[in-house]
C-alpha cells in the first residue's frame, strides 16, 4: 500500500528504505512533507509518519544519533514563542508514567526554548521504542529506538466509520472495510478516476474508491443483488427492503454523485464498446465458496435449470471455472484499462500447492504486487495488483493458451474441493481430540 502511494505522489522506493519486516516501524526517504502528508491522508495501513531526527539501538545510540541530527532543521520547531509535548510509545511493552517521565527528562540535551502544552501543542515529538514482536519473550531493553517530530496520522478511523455492520446494503462476501481501502490505495484511485468493478456484488468496493473521488460502476450475473432484491444477507432480516441497493450505500457515506450505474451483465461476455475506458479494474472475483461461480449460457454436460426471478427475469447459467474467471479478467483489463491504469483483485489458493508460477499472467499487464492473506491453515488468499504497461492487440486475447504454463493455472479449479477437504479434516480431527 505505501509503494503504491508513493508512486501515487510521484515518489518511489529507493534502495535506501529500511523496512524492519518484524517491526511495525518503517524508515522511508521521502523528498517532502508534503508528500508525506498526501501518503496519509489515504493509508489505513500506516498509523503515523514522523520526521526522523534520531534512531539507534540502544538510548546511548540514539542520543549521540539526535546529536548529530543538524540544528538549523530543528531550530524552526524548538522556537521560545513556540509550545509542545513529549509522547513516548512503546511496542510490545507497558512502562509507568514514572518511567516515561525519565525517559522524557533524559532528553534535556535538546535546545527545547518553547513551553510545554499538553493540551494543544504546536509542535508533537513521539519516542518510540520498539521490544520485537514476542510478547512472551519481552527484552529488558528495546530493540531499537527512535525520535521525531509527529507530521500525521493515518486514516485508521475510516475502517470504523465505513464499518460493513453499519451499512445499509450488504451480502454474504461484502469486503471488510480496512481491505476495501488498501485495495483502492493498491489501485492508486484518485479524484475524477472511472473505477470498474465486475463483480460487484453490493458495491463495497465501489464506496472506496467513490471515498477518494473516484466515478464508479459495476457489473454483476445476479439480477436480484443488483435491483436489492429478494432475500436478506443480515441477521433477523427475511428480505430486502425497498432502498437496500448500491446506490443507497453511496449515498449512505454523502458519495451519490459518484455513483454511474450498476449492470446485470456476465463478466465473461463484456458489453462495453471497444477501447481504453477505466482507470482502475477493482474487484474480487467469487470462489465458489459462498458465492456460485457461474455465467450465462449452457453447457451439456451442466445444464441448470432456467431460474426466474423478479418481472419474469429468465437466465440460463453454467458453471464458470476458477481459472476461466481469472483469464477473462485479465484480458478484460488488458483491453478496457488505460495505459499506466491498474488491476486489483483476490486470487484464493491452496497453500500446500501454492508457487508465484499459478499466478495468471498476461503480456500487456505487470506484476506490482502480491499480497497474502491467511484464510485457513491450508488456504489463503493474494491481493494480486497489475499495471498496464502494454497496449493491447488482437494478438493478445489468446495469448496464454499457447503458453505451456497455463496449466498450472486449472489448479485453481479444485480450490472449492480443497478448501471443504481440509475443513472435512478439522471437523474429523476435532471429533477425534474430543473423544480421547
Amino acid at each position: 500500500e505505501i509503494a503504491s502511494l508513493l508512486s501515487l505522489y510521484g515518489g518511489q522506493f529507493s534502495g535506501k528504505q529500511e523496512i524492519h519486516v518484524n517491526s511495525p516501524f518503517w524508515i522511508l526517504s521521502i523528498p517532502s512533507e508534503k508528500m508525506a502528508r498526501g501518503l496519509m491522508k489515504r493509508t489505513v495501513c500506516a498509523k503515523s509518519i514522523f520526521e526522523l531526527w534520531g534512531h539507534g539501538r540502544s538510548a546511548g545510540e540514539l542520543y549521540a544519533s539526535l546529536r548529530s541530527y543538524p540544528m538549523d532543521k530543528m531550530l524552526p520547531y524548538l522556537q521560545s514563542d513556540s509550545t509542545y509535548k513529549v509522547h513516548i510509545h512503546t511496542f510490545n511493552k507497558t512502562l509507568t508514567q514514572a518511567q516515561k517521565i525519565q525517559k522524557i527528562d533524559a532528553l534535556e540535551f535538546l535546545p527545547f526554548k518553547g513551553k510545554v502544552n499538553l493540551k494543544n501543542p504546536e509542535h508533537i515529538f513521539w519516542i518510540l521504542e520498539d521490544y520485537g514482536m514476542d510478547p512472551n519473550k519481552v527484552p529488558e531493553e528495546p530493540l531499537h529506538l527512535y525520535f521525531g517530530r509527529w507530521i500525521a496520522d493515518g486514516q485508521r478511523e475510516l475502517i470504523e466509520s465505513y464499518s460493513v455492520k453499519k451499512r445499509h446494503f450488504i451480502g454474504n462476501t461484502s469486503m471488510d472495510a480496512c481491505l476495501s481501502f488498501i485495495m483502492a490505495n493498491h489501485g492508486r484511485v484518485k479524484p475524477n478516476d472511472v473505477v470498474y468493478d465486475p463483480f460487484v456484488g453490493t458495491g463495497g468496493l465501489l464506496i472506496s474508491s467513490a471515498h477518494f473521488g473516484a466515478y464508479v460502476c459495476g457489473a454483476d450475473i445476479d439480477y436480484n443483488t443488483i435491483h436489492g432484491l429478494g432475500k436478506a444477507s443480515r441477521k433477523n432480516q427475511k428480505w430486502r427492503g425497498p432502498d437496500e441497493n448500491i446506490r443507497a450505500n453511496l449515498r449512505q457515506y454523502g458519495l451519490e454523485q459518484y455513483y454511474l450505474d450498476a449492470l446485470v451483465s456476465d463478466s465473461s461476455r463484456p458489453v462495453w464498446r471497444k477501447g481504453m475506458l477505466f482507470d482502475a479494474i477493482i474487484t474480487d472475483p467469487p470462489y465458489g465458496i459462498r458465492e456460485a461461480t457461474r455465467r450465462t449460457g449452457s453447457q451439456k454436460e451442466t445444464v441448470k435449470s432456467a431460474e426466474r426471478s423478479t418481472e419474469n427475469h429468465i437466465f440460463v447459467s453454467s458453471n464458470y471455472h476458477l481459472s476461466d474467471i481469472f483469464f477473462d479478467l485479465l484480458k478484460f483489463a488488458a483491453e478496457y484499462l488505460v495505459m499506466g491504469g491498474r488491476l486489483v483483485y483476490w486470487l484464493p489458493i491452496y497453500k500446500p500447492e501454492y508457487t508465484e508460477d499459478i499466478i495468471p499472467r498476461h503480456p500487456c499487464l505487470k506484476l506490482i504486487s502480491n499480497c497474502e492473506q491467511m484464510l485457513s491453515s491450508h488456504t489463503s488468499r493474494r491481493l494480486i495488483t497489475m499495471e498496464k504497461v502494454k497496449e493491447f492487440k488482437d494478438q493478445d486475447q489468446n495469448s496464454y493458451l499457447s503458453d505451456g504454463q497455463y496449466l498450472p493455472y486449472r489448479g485453481h479449479n479444485s480450490f472449492r474441493e480443497k478448501y471443504f477437504s481440509g475443513v472435512t479434516k478439522r471437523i474429523a480431527k476435532e471429533e477425534k481430540d474430543n473423544q480421547k
